[in-house]
């Protein structure tokens, strides 16, 4: 029995329900039930109703999925699937940033771990952050953590005075405006897309046609006639545009753009978990119930 076939029969004896990131290898985005961004893989966790999910993502999606439906079991295959950008703000650091502005609304993008969305207000991704930080009164302190490169995108584009945590993630803080301007002089005509927590997507603005999350880029790629399209972003989303989309010609700003983390799952470590039911994540109660409300406020936006 092929890996693939061992999967699909594990999946229908547990009755789990795959749910797979846009950046988690081609394989595993080939085997899963859905394949998406933060946002809507957090929506569809939220209305499973299968007793299992297993996440193949890292594990602040999966803590995710937990505090949102907490009644299933909610597997991760690899507990090495972690987050940089989520390890570079702890809950401690939160509070101390909130004593020093009390009153503050603190928005938390969602990459961040269970403790300090329980700190937080508002929980956003990079499809919804403008609309989160829109809803905020115009007259309150906003603290906005912990993506440098979003949270200045997402002030740009807001107008709002915003304190932002001074973290990125490494594999999209890397890409630079030299690199964009390498992909752009090879392929003049091309079109230009990157994710907002790129390190060129604030600093050479006037050289990108649009700043997209990850679902944003795949809709584009549903509807565009475009012959070639660069893509700023780690290199698992363009399994997907290409897919949706044969006839255009999708190519990465840096080929090197690679999560190792969301490329730590493979169709072993699946087969694995759903074998073995493990591992199981768990949120401890009172951190679940708190970070729950910021939660919810995120997949209402």
């Amino acid at each position: 029995m092929s890996l693939e076939a061992e999967v699909r029969r594990l999946k229908e004896e547990r009755n789990a329900l795959l749910l797979a990131h846009n950046y988690q290898r081609p394989e595993v985005q080939d085997i899963s039930d859905y394949v998406g961004d933060s946002l809507y893989l957090s929506r569809t966790a939220m209305e499973a109703d299968r007793p299992v999910i297993l996440f193949a993502g890292v594990r602040f999606m999966a803590e995710t999925a937990k505090i949102l439906n907490p009644t299933k079991t909610v597997l991760l295959p690899d507990l090495k699937a972690g987050c940089a950008l989520s390890d570079s703000i702890t809950a401690d650091q939160l509070r101390s940033w909130k004593s020093e502005h009390p009153g503050a609304a603190v928005v938390a993008y969602v990459n961040t771990s269970a403790e300090v969305k329980a700190e937080s207000d508002y929980c956003c991704t990079s499809s919804n952050a403008i609309r989160v930080v829109n809803s905020i009164p115009a007259d309150q302190e906003i603290l906005f953590l912990p993506d440098m490169f979003l949270g200045d995108y997402v002030r740009r584009q807001t107008g709002r005075k915003m304190h932002v945590w001074v973290g990125d993630c490494p594999v999209h803080a890397k890409m630079r405006p030299e690199d964009l301007a390498r992909a752009r002089s090879e392929h003049p005509r091309a079109t230009v897309l990157a994710h907002p927590e790129c390190g060129c997507s604030t600093q050479a603005l006037p050289h990108v046609d649009q700043v997209l999350s990850t679902d944003g880029m795949v809709r584009f790629a549903k509807e565009t006639h475009d012959p070639e399209v660069l893509v700023a972003t780690e290199v698992g989303i363009l399994h997907r545009m290409r897919q949706i989309n044969p006839t255009t010609q999708f190519l990465p700003i840096d080929a090197g753009t690679i999560c190792p983390y969301m490329k730590e799952i493979d169709l072993g470590d699946i087969r694995d978990s759903l074998r073995d039911m493990r591992h199981v994540i768990d949120v401890p109660p009172n951190v679940a119930a708190r970070a729950r409300r910021a939660l919810e406020r995120m997949v209402a936006s």
